[in-house]
């Protein structure tokens, strides 16, 4: 009778853990699959692929040259904000560009070098901005990425998923695909070695 229960609650335990094993790979699948669709296209489609030295060359807020979150100039639900206009000197290349944040800064705003969520208070903005402009006359020379191919004639500080990031994304599902194939090959040696063992 006891000897019934525990083949019992071995079989129950291990269903168990098998049925953790399947879950964990399905999800590292999903994790797999939604990185794919999100991440590595902007990964691939950024010609900014070469870092180099830019040279600040200036940097100038202009007030009465405000940008807007919104395409329609009379909305009245959205808050303008101060444009900041980023030169820098390429060192790579030795041309005069201008400097964008990330790649979605230059998609959404090609005036200006930094463009605020739309949840962002304009005092704020407003605060940013300025500190990003006297940080920027502050060092003059830093890292930042250009386009070796010349399809862009601009820069971007930082890019917004890196090969480091990219890979660091892909870290989480992979780990979770391999605790989740170890469980299921531990659960069938434990099956095959039950079995073998009732056969002796």
């Amino acid at each position: 009778m006891l000897g019934k229960k525990l083949v019992t609650a071995q079989k129950r335990g291990e269903t168990r853990a098998l049925c953790l094993g399947l879950a964990m790979v399905a999800c590292s699948m999903m994790m797999y699959f939604f990185i794919g669709i999100t991440i590595v296209p902007s990964y691939t489609k950024s010609v900014w692929t070469t870092e180099t030295v830019c040279k600040l060359l200036k940097a100038t807020i202009k007030d009465r040259d405000h940008c807007s979150l919104s395409e329609d100039p009379e909305d009245e639900d959205v808050f303008h904000y101060p444009c900041l206009e980023v030169w820098v000197n390429v060192t790579a290349s030795g041309q005069e560009v201008l400097l964008y944040s990330t790649e979605d800064t230059l998609e959404r705003n090609p005036k200006c070098f930094y463009v605020p969520g739309n949840s962002e208070k304009p005092k704020e903005v407003k605060t940013r901005i300025e500190t990003i402009a006297s940080n920027l006359k502050r060092y003059q020379t830093f890292p930042c990425y250009y386009d070796p191919g010349g399809t862009q004639t601009n820069a971007i500080l930082s890019r917004l998923y890196p090969l480091k990031g990219l890979l660091f994304a892909f870290l989480w599902p992979t780990l979770l695909f391999t605790g989740g194939c170890l469980i299921i090959v531990l659960v069938k040696i434990s099956q095959y070695v039950s079995v073998l063992s009732a056969w002796q």
